[in-house]
């Protein structure tokens, strides 16, 4: 149930939320929203409205969209208290000029629920639409794969090395380098064969100078979340094919 405080607007979970997996996992996606850019990833936010300025930490996130590859975040403030927030609503918290958002009692002017979901709509909207014009008329006749039921907990995997690749990050409208991985296969009782999919280029992957066609195995957790296309890249980081599966933190990486 939403709960106003204050003047604060809560706007709760309403149910299980995807919680990071390691610090790794934590960085990665804090820097995936363009919430940090510092060498050591922020672990304090601001939330701002018309009455306070209060301390909150992101705690995880729910995952919406289509193809599943958006995010709403999950924050909580010093008093416990639970709020679903758009990561780019949250990332114009922490400038200094952000404006306050007043609250009026009149019943011809918003509530302070509907400015925020209005806020948080919007954002959804720009972020969906950037996605769709970058999306071109040859993938969208291209058949998307079967429905695959993915595994929640870390799996085994192994997989060969396609090519790195740029891709369009857009909240922090820069392109991050990611790795394109072919001949993903997850490793349980009965092995899943998943074909292409996509991480970031983390710093732990650097560290193995890895090449196109290198045959890895790793832990990790694979989420349906397609790869959006770089921008204003070379031609040798581009993906023509889509990738429809992101891989998340890999770890216990081996060269085969």
């Amino acid at each position: 149930m939403d709960q106003v405080t204050n003047n604060t607007l809560f706007l709760p979970p309403k149910g299980d939320y995807s919680q990071f997996l390691d610090e790794n996992h934590y960085e990665e996606k804090v820097r995936e929203w363009g919430l940090s850019t510092t060498k050591e990833v922020k672990k304090q936010f601001w939330f701002k409205d018309d009455t306070q300025k209060s301390a909150v930490k992101i705690i995880g996130y729910e995952i919406y969209g289509q193809s599943e590859e958006y995010n709403t975040v999950i924050i909580e403030f010093e008093d416990g208290k639970l709020c679903c927030i758009h990561p780019a609503y949250l990332k114009e918290m922490q400038s200094p000029s952000f404006g306050k958002v007043y609250v009026s009692t009149s019943n011809s002017e918003p509530s302070p629920k509907q400015k925020l979901e209005t806020k948080t709509t919007q954002s959804k909207e720009k972020n969906a639409e950037e996605v769709h014009n970058e999306t071109t008329k040859e993938e969208e006749k291209q058949q998307k794969p079967g429905k695959i039921q993915l595994p929640e907990e870390k799996v085994h995997f192994t997989a060969v090395v396609k090519q790195f690749a740029l891709s369009w990050n857009n909240f922090n409208e820069e392109n991050d380098e990611v790795i394109i991985l072919e001949n993903v296969v997850i490793h349980e009782e009965t092995p899943l064969e998943i074909g292409l999919s996509w991480c970031s280029h983390s710093k732990t992957l650097k560290k193995l100078e890895l090449l196109p066609k290198d045959t890895l195995e790793f832990n990790g957790k694979i989420v349906k979340k397609k790869l959006p296309k770089g921008k204003d890249v070379e031609e040798k980081f581009i993906i023509d094919t889509p990738v429809y599966y992101k891989i998340n933190n890999p770890s216990k990486i081996k060269k085969c």
